[in-house]
């Protein structure tokens, strides 16, 4: 089967390959080159039925981030995650998982594909695996191997265009889990969820012992695996133990199986990491992965921020970013409380978005500095419209600047901040400066 990655490397520009270089801005032939070595990836199965944008994620392009919406087996209501999968779109979300876990799991995922219409669509299999066990045997762990593979094709013929796979976790390392001493234990619902599994039967994940199975699925739908990181710390107190780390062994492992198939994957990464570790986290990821992309939930650098972890974990997604990381999946405020409503979902990517930005100033300035040099013109002539049309959510921006003025102030005048003692009123050729230029007496 012909996917993305066999085209690139073969030399053949997809029509999906030509839109992704005009929108990042780069010259198709390092494009190709990069999605034919692995370090770039555009996920799309061939079996979408939306017509979507196609997102290029990885080496040189503008670090991305993802939005995750879903039910839960405690509370189901597909029109609320569709309202949130609507505001993910309206603010600028990349790329879109859905993570249900309760209700008519295929009914809610076709919803969910239609409302994510424009964007890239990822999915987590095994919770369709842990669904069959609820449906099938009234206990989830009676699941067998088959229920597992075929909940993936089953997503791959639905048309997702990326999976999260755990496929890192064996039976040996399944079986160091009581032995670890481990503060929050093992937090990943699909980790645990496999490896409950793996001890109940003492057999093989299915996921692992299957990976070339799962690649030829892959190949034929063009579906890209997100390897995940079953055993990520669920707290700062277990960054980087032994579970960890020997999963991610396993993972840069199987990454580089799949890229042999010509099946186009990416490296998830955690979780909870200490601040003066999360750089080390992304150097360590890519030591074991080369360029592969690398994706991570946040990692939140403090287990205390309840109700806020979305600027707790923007703080460790800025710096992942800066040090390679090109996806970012969101956290929202409701992050460890519940299932977050449309304004967390909005609230969370903003989060994320400023982060990505950040990140990319250190990683492509030379692009992502012409935003904020608009942006530094704008205030420094007064030119409310074009400073308030430029921020990263211009309608609370507008919201904020107009509240205490019961209407549009115009341009050329102060904010309610500093009023008459604005720096720009009190020396004006201020307003005049440019660079390499005399200012004006």
């Amino acid at each position: 089967m012909v996917t993305q990655l066999n085209s690139a490397k073969r030399g053949i520009a997809t029509e999906e390959m030509k839109q992704v270089a005009k929108y990042e801005e780069v010259d198709i032939h390092f494009l190709v080159k990069n999605i034919a070595n692995g370090s770039i990836i555009i996920p799309k199965n061939i079996a979408r039925k939306q017509n979507i944008k196609p997102t290029g994620i990885g080496k040189g392009l503008k670090t991305k981030v993802n939005v995750n919406i879903g039910t839960s087996t405690l509370y189901q209501n597909i029109e609320e995650e569709i309202a949130k999968a609507k505001v993910a779109m309206k603010y600028g979300a990349d790329t879109m998982m859905d993570l249900s876990d309760g209700g008519d799991l295929n009914f809610i995922r076709e919803k969910l594909l239609d409302a994510a219409s424009t964007i890239t669509f990822g999915s987590v299999p095994i919770y369709q695996a842990y669904g069959y066990g609820v449906e099938k045997y009234k206990n989830p762990l009676n699941i067998t191997e088959d229920d597992f593979l075929n909940a993936f094709e089953k997503h791959a013929k639905d048309g997702v265009d990326y999976t999260t796979i755990h496929s890192g976790i064996t039976l040996e390392i399944a079986k160091r889990i009581m032995n670890v001493k481990r503060h929050a234990g093992v937090v990943s619902k699909g980790g645990t969820i496999t490896a409950a599994w793996m001890l109940k039967y003492n057999k093989e994940n299915p996921y692992y012992e299957h990976f070339d199975y799962l690649c030829e699925i892959a190949k034929k739908y063009d579906v890209t695996f997100s390897l995940g990181d079953a055993l990520r710390p669920g707290s700062i107190l277990d960054s980087h133990d032994e579970l960890q780390v020997s999963e991610m062994i396993n993972v840069s492992r199987l990454a580089k199986i799949a890229f042999e198939n010509d099946v186009q994957v990416m490296v998830e990464g955690p979780g909870h990491v200490p601040l003066n570790e999360v750089a080390t986290n992304v150097r360590l990821a890519k030591s074991l992965i080369g360029d592969i992309p690398y994706y991570v939930l946040g990692p939140l650098v403090t287990d205390v921020a309840s109700g806020y972890d979305h600027i707790a974990s923007a703080i460790g997604a800025a710096i992942s970013a800066s040090e390679g990381v090109d996806l970012l999946c969101y956290l929202t405020p409701s992050e460890h409380l519940g299932l977050p409503n449309e304004n967390e979902v909005k609230e969370g990517l903003i989060a994320y978005k400023i982060a990505a930005h950040a990140g990319d100033l250190v990683k492509i300035r030379e692009k992502a500095i012409k935003w904020d040099m608009e942006m530094t013109e704008a205030r420094r002539t007064l030119n409310w419209e074009k400073q308030l049309s430029l921020s990263i959510d211009p309608e609370k921006a507008k919201d904020i600047h107009y509240r205490n003025t019961g209407q549009h102030p115009g341009n050329n005048v102060p904010c309610t901040m500093c009023g008459g003692a604005c720096v720009y009123l009190m020396l004006p050729q201020q307003r005049k400066y440019r660079k390499n230029e005399d200012v004006e007496e």
